[in-house]
């Protein structure tokens, strides 16, 4: 007989870590850390796993840690499993503007993501698995990642060989969304998000009086037909079952209305949905900028800066948070996305070597329009709190239906 799909205390387990989950989440919130180090953060994550029956082992290349469960039924047999839980820690470069009383004391700096919320409903998490460790029969992974805004920390965490301490059979994360009803969660099988390459260009010609520009080799209009020419091949070379984006976001060229420059640079992103598409959009790049430019007698310097990858979601992780969504969150618990996200997560890495699944949570304060919620990454971003309680009874759901049926 197949264990329950969920423990009927999982969600009363959520509510009961709430008020420790807020202020823990205000806390990180206060005092926003960017990059692969995040030493205050972590040290207000460790703070809150003390005394908890975990392993800790921490990253080299970061300040990230994983925090190791074994269930007191961990080695009953070969079919023991672990599951890797993920939350991320990193906040933005940005100004907040919410007015909320514990917003971010450090200028430039701001928590627009949720990756406050995210490792705190991860912290409230561990705390109730810890509490039913006799009962689990596998092992649970606690992630718990900075440098997830661009900075590959999911890359280097894997580097560091933390994956493999107790090498996970299955890996979940969620994140929070504004812009969906609360409590409500949000996912499709396949691609979820994006992968994120940057794209970057060099156009040298010769510069000198713009009076004179016959006596010149001009590289801006140059440039100018390179980002044409780059959008002409999405339309017309990108078949639309299998997209890409790419948008050039930076133009840079000049000193002065009289002057013309000896070098235009280009910079923008690239995202899509496969690898094949990915390949074959980079190789575009390199081409069309070049040959355009050699037509007009300049050279072109391209580099593509390699991205994430593509976060690819197991169709069985996906029906599972589908299900157990269901049941925390009652019939209307769960939305199919029509469609990717053109967005990109580095959570993907983990994906690309472990079966599993990310899903968004929607996190609309209570009386907001979804729609028209100030979204992610922007100095308004603001959440029900109340919601956690949701995230953390899911991470505990999946963790628990997971060791015991696995993927059945």
């Amino acid at each position: 007989m197949n264990a329950p799909l969920i423990r009927d205390d999982w969600q009363a387990a959520g509510v009961a870590q709430l008020d420790d989950t807020i202020a823990l989440r205000r806390a990180i919130h206060a005092e926003p850390e960017i990059g692969l180090h995040c030493p205050k953060t972590t040290s207000k994550l460790k703070a809150a796993l003390a005394g908890l029956p975990l392993e800790i082992h921490d990253s080299t290349s970061t300040t990230g840690f994983i925090a190791i469960l074994r269930g007191g039924r961990s080695g009953a047999g070969d079919n023991t499993r672990t599951v890797l839980l993920r939350g991320d820690m990193d906040a933005l470069p940005l100004s907040e503007d919410t007015g909320l009383p514990f917003a971010s004391t450090i200028p430039g700096a701001m928590h627009a993501c949720g990756h406050d919320a995210h490792s705190a409903m991860l912290a409230g998490a561990a705390r109730a698995l810890c509490a039913r460790k006799d009962e689990l029969p596998g092992t649970v992974v606690f992630m718990f990642q900075p440098g997830e805004e661009g900075h590959h920390g999911a890359r280097w965490m894997i580097d560091d060989g933390l994956l493999n301490v107790a090498r996970p059979d299955a890996a979940f994360a969620l994140h929070i969304f504004p812009n969906a009803p609360a409590g409500v969660f949000v996912g499709r099988e396949g691609p979820l998000l994006a992968s994120t390459d940057t794209l970057i260009a060099t156009i040298r010609g010769k510069g000198g009086h713009a009076a004179m520009p016959h006596d010149c080799i001009d590289p801006i209009p140059v440039a100018c037909e390179i980002v044409t020419a780059l959008q002409s091949f999405v339309a017309r070379r990108i078949p639309v079952s299998d997209p890409a984006v790419l948008t050039i976001t930076q133009i840079h060229a000049g000193s002065s209305h009289n002057i013309i420059p000896d070098e235009v640079k280009l910079m923008g992103t690239l995202r899509t949905l496969s690898d094949a598409t990915r390949e074959m959009a980079r190789a575009a790049f390199h081409q069309i900028a070049g040959n355009i430019a050699a037509a007009h007698g300049c050279e072109a310097d391209t580099r593509v800066e390699e991205g994430y990858p593509v976060t690819f979601c197991d169709p069985r992780a996906t029906a599972m948070i589908r299900e157990l969504s269901q049941d925390i969150s009652g019939e209307r618990g769960w939305t199919t996305m029509p469609a990717p996200m053109m967005g990109g997560e580095d959570f993907s890495y983990v994906l690309r070597e472990i079966p599993g699944a990310m899903a968004f949570m929607g996190v609309a304060p209570e009386g907001s329009d979804p729609r028209t919620n100030p979204p992610l990454h922007n100095v308004k971003m603001t959440i029900e709190e109340q919601v956690m309680a949701k995230g953390v009874a899911m991470h505990c759901a999946l963790a628990d239906r997971f060791l015991n049926r696995g993927f059945d």
